[in-house]
């Protein structure tokens, strides 16, 4: 029970004093850090067994294998990835469908909006609180890549929602689930009467606390002059430097203090109701660094009765709990991979390492060597082809050397190995075809697509829990925006933003993702068939559709690559289509006509220029062997007839060309008339337009 000399007046300047330290004695002080470290010690000692088991489910995920010395020293050690391929499996998964950028957060629009006017709010705030996640808090998406690694292993992960002073924006810190201890009695970490954050800060980040005054003044207390001391053994801080491969140096000037920020309620104005604070101390020294009240609104958060006294107080909540798998018996502590798979990973490392040592030691083995065979002492060594010359006959040496009788590797031991290895792959859901490996080269697709969406559905329930969190954290984000957010601010390409948008309830905020989505083939199958169904029924936001589909492929800048159909003319109407076709069906017919005309006068040339070529060549020989009238007037036929071609040659070449300009002439026509019908349906489409906004009348438009 807390019992302080003095008491504090909880009234409007208390809630906004930035540290309420200075209203209370030193010896208050002395009795506050002692009740807030006696808290945490007792919330961290019934969490015991709980950290070793975590401790031993991270040294699985991480493969740490420990020095054995049964049945032999240095005797095999392997340390089977059972859980390791499960945690990768789901961040491999979650990673790419929950952190959708650029559009992470989204806000609905709930009930009737005719002017728009919601809608508009709600676009403004998605990208806004998409700008302030993924741009302004620059850590938060390495941070909730480190949430997804960690939180399939540990079961439990957190996120911490808080206006950085420093920053001067809000931030979300990743808190692993060592760092923040709750009260042993919670059964939620929003109705956590205590919890507590250990928080490492330097000699720097305490001074510049204090100089920003929202930490006490203790630049002169001696704890804070000396070296920060060094973690207790044991502690997670060790376990984690012993799985990296690395030792805590000695303390330094640059070893960091431990700080225990504790989220409480505690009655400081004796008033009989414990009222929500925030007390932080120093570990070792049990300093108190700052108070705060913890609730957001005076006196809105407040309810009294009519007498004045507090009934309770809405308090305000930073911390929000990342689940992985509930824990059936209802604790605080979820479960995860590292839990579940924790005694078969065990079992299985168990039967490899004997299987292995049962290998090597049927290679390796020895035997009895009797005193009868004449050898010399020592350790014998064969290489290929070496014969060894002993004083005792081979009959002798048979007698005499006994080999040690060394059964095998068990075959039932290898039999149970697979069948715990099967069944460990069925809890994380990682079966072959999950894991990318091939089903068969005779499965059918539609076979393999069905057994590919059966083995991901686990994967739905457990990113429908880190989707639901996402959106209580954007909550909290959202909350934040409408109490610190100046009137109005500009972020990204012009965009702008006040406080006052961030007025309403923060119940429509939630993540851009689809929980239900766990694979980038089954979203763009979704979205597929959304944009064939707007192909063909009415109703559909075209844009909308097609700005989905893009995101779906992962297309950078789609609204760059798809601007959208108001800036390109509208598609001409159905009657304007259907005469274009009737035109281009013309066109070709002519086209078709006039050069299949064209190619048999072509083939009349061709055949005439031969003869042509013929007679040439004839009249050339007659006049070499020119003997008389005959064969003049046979030269002067020849000549004749040869004439008569080179006419016939012109006719043809005239016609030809005359009808590859009939061709033209009628090409252009028909455009003309599609043309003409194009101005037609245009100044329809403008007319309806008028009609529609009001701005003139039908003649007006005409004019025009």
């Amino acid at each position: 029970m807390l019992k302080l000399e003095g008491k504090l007046v909880l009234d409007e300047a208390s809630h906004r004093a930035a540290n309420l330290c200075d209203r209370f004695s030193p010896e208050d002080l002395q009795t506050l850090g002692q009740w807030v470290w006696e808290g945490y010690d007792h919330d961290e000692s019934s969490r015991h067994d709980w950290k070793k088991r975590t401790s031993a489910a991270m040294d699985l995920a991480l493969q740490m294998v420990r020095d054995k010395n049964f049945p032999w020293p240095n005797c095999s050690n392997v340390a089977f990835p059972i859980v390791t391929i499960a945690a990768l499996q789901f961040h491999s998964r979650a990673y790419p469908a929950l952190v959708d950028a650029p559009n992470i957060v989204k806000c609905r629009v709930e009930g009737a909006d005719p002017t728009g006017e919601l809608k508009q709010k709600a676009d403004r705030i998605s990208k806004h609180m998409s700008y302030q996640v993924l741009e302004q808090d620059s850590a938060w998406e390495s941070q909730h890549d480190a949430l997804l690694i960690n939180l399939p292993i540990v079961g439990t992960a957190f996120k911490k929602s808080f206006l950085n002073p420093r920053l001067k924006h809000n931030v979300s810190e990743l808190v692993l689930a060592r760092d923040l201890v709750l009260n042993y009695w919670s059964k939620s970490v929003d109705e956590a009467e205590r919890k507590t954050h250990i928080i490492r800060m330097s000699h720097n980040d305490i001074r510049e606390r204090v100089l920003r005054k929202t930490f006490r003044g203790v630049l002169d207390e001696a704890w804070f002059k000396e070296v920060a001391s060094q973690p207790q053994p044991g502690s997670t801080r060790a376990d984690s430097n012993r799985r990296q491969g690395i030792q805590e140096p000695q303390p330094d000037d640059t070893t960091p203090f431990s700080t225990l920020e504790q989220h409480v309620s505690a009655d400081l104005d004796q008033d009989g109701y414990a009222e929500p604070y925030i007390i932080t101390i120093e570990e070792s020294s049990k300093c108190v660094l700052r108070i705060v009240c913890r609730f957001a609104r005076w006196p809105e958060d407040v309810e009294k009765t009519s007498g004045g006294k507090i009934i309770s107080i809405r308090s305000a909540e930073y911390f929000t709990k990342y689940p992985f798998i509930p824990s059936p018996d209802g604790g605080i502590y979820d479960m995860g991979f590292g839990v579940l798979l924790g005694p078969l990973n065990e079992n299985v490392n168990d039967i490899i390492n004997k299987l292995n040592d049962a290998g090597t030691m049927q290679v390796t083995s020895g035997g009895f060597l009797g005193r009868g065979a004449k050898i010399r002492g020592g350790v014998y060594t064969f290489r290929p082809f070496e014969w060894v010359r002993v004083d005792s006959t081979g009959d002798d040496l048979k007698k005499s050397i006994v080999p040690l009788d060394t059964p095998e590797p068990s075959a039932v031991l290898f039999q149970l190995l697979v069948l715990l290895i099967n069944y460990a792959n069925r809890i994380p859901g990682t079966t072959e075809i999950v894991v990318g490996e091939n089903p068969g080269q005779n499965t059918p697709a539609e076979t393999s697509r069905n057994m590919l969406e059966q083995g991901l559905q686990i994967y739905s329930a457990l990113f429908k829990r880190v989707w639901r969190s996402m959106k209580d954290e954007f909550k909290k984000l959202y909350i934040l925006n409408g109490q610190f957010l100046p009137t109005s601010v500009s972020y990204g390409e012009g965009y702008s933003v006040g406080r006052e948008d961030y007025l309403g309830s923060p119940y429509d905020i939630c993540p851009a993702a689809d929980p239900n989505i766990t694979s980038d083939a089954m979203e763009l199958q979704r979205i597929g068939n959304i944009k064939a169904s707007a192909a063909t029924t009415p109703g559909y936001d075209i844009e909308e559709v097609e700005r989905r589909f893009l995101r779906a492929m992962r297309v950078d800048s789609p609204d760059t690559l798809y601007p959208g159909l108001e800036k390109f003319p509208p598609s001409p109407s159905e009657k304007l289509q259907i005469e274009n076709m009737r035109l281009q069906e013309k066109t070709l017919r002519l086209q078709w006509d006039q050069q299949k005309f064209a190619a048999e006068l072509m083939e009349e040339q061709r055949v005439n220029n031969a003869q042509i070529i013929r007679l040439e060549a004839e009249a050339a020989a007659r006049l070499q062997d020119v003997q008389g009238d005959a064969e003049d007037r046979m030269v002067a036929l020849i000549n004749a007839e040869l004439g008569l071609r080179k006419n016939q040659d012109e006719s043809l070449r005239k016609r030809i060309d005359l009808i590859m300009k009939n061709v033209d002439l009628e090409i252009k026509g028909v455009e003309r008339e599609t043309a003409i019908a194009k101005g037609i349906s245009e100044r329809g489409r403008i007319q309806d337009r008028a009609k529609k906004s009001g701005n003139g009348s039908d003649s007006s438009v005409g004019r025009s």
